[in-house]
């Protein structure tokens, strides 16, 4: 069984400085690790990779933003970023906060059997002012993007996607409709996702409330599980019957999100 992790890690070398990264890897031991968040190029990283190769996309902003995939799997190939078609199909250009090509969010490799996407979906801030890029732009390009991929093989992709489903995914569902992360905008996005014929795979084997992946540093959120579930693994369809296991690692610190993972037979 292969397994695959997906970590907002909000700042891989906060991580590494709190002595976090080598414990997670020796007692998880992930075959291939997605990271979003890094906040950090290459070169001014120093963690623990042994057995594994690293493959970084980080936002041209210094310490922000950014993914990568880390995995002891050699993928066949490595994409940086959406293709020229789909930004100009979704005409994903600029906004106010500047453009979300350059922010490191989308990072593509190919394996043998599937292709895995790690993704660091923008956020609609506090205003809601980034929701037009959400609803008009981005969302339907991811979607389109995973499709595409999925014309020549299976899809696992996985990130933080920034919205949470269901009622189901926040502890407190009614004060934040219509906020961020919960909006209808957001919320239609993902469902998009699920009309399309991906599987949301946590939901094969865990269904209610109470299982969430991001808390608020504010009032012991976390201590008191106050939280939401941002963070995915979605699957081509094709893939139901191989997956095994999908969980939330609540237990594992270090950031404000925790790891999720799935384990698949291939």
């Amino acid at each position: 069984m292969t397994t695959i992790y997906s970590w907002n890690v909000n700042g891989i070398r906060a991580v590494e400085r709190k002595e976090l990264w080598k414990p997670f890897l020796e007692k998880e031991k992930p075959d291939i690790i997605c990271l979003q968040e890094i906040k950090a190029k290459q070169d001014q990283i120093d963690i623990h990779l042994a057995d594994y190769d690293s493959f970084w996309y980080p936002a041209l902003k210094p310490g922000y933003s950014g993914t990568a995939i880390i995995s002891k799997i050699p993928p066949k190939q490595v994409i940086d970023g959406f293709p020229e078609d789909i930004i100009k199909k979704h005409k994903l250009n600029a906004d106010n906060y500047g453009n979300p090509n350059d922010e490191g969010r989308v990072l593509s490799a190919e394996f043998d059997k599937f292709w895995l996407v790690t993704v660091y979906t923008p956020n609609a801030k506090d205003d809601l002012s980034r929701i037009p890029l959400r609803e008009k732009h981005w969302d339907p390009a991811f979607l389109d993007y995973c499709k595409q991929l999925e014309k020549t093989k299976p899809v696992i992709f996985c990130g933080d996607l920034n919205v949470a489903h269901t009622e189901d995914d926040l502890a407190n569902p009614k004060p934040n409709r219509g906020k961020k992360g919960f909006t209808n905008e957001e919320r239609s996005g993902f469902q998009a996702f699920i009309d399309a014929g991906f599987i949301d795979t946590f939901r094969i084997f865990t269904q209610g409330n109470g299982h969430y992946s991001w808390w608020s540093y504010f009032a012991k959120s976390r201590e008191r599980n106050v939280g939401w579930r941002i963070d995915y693994f979605l699957t081509s369809k094709s893939l139901e019957p191989n997956i095994k296991t999908a969980k939330i690692h609540a237990d594992v610190l270090g950031s404000d999100h925790c790891p999720v993972s799935i384990g698949i037979d291939l």
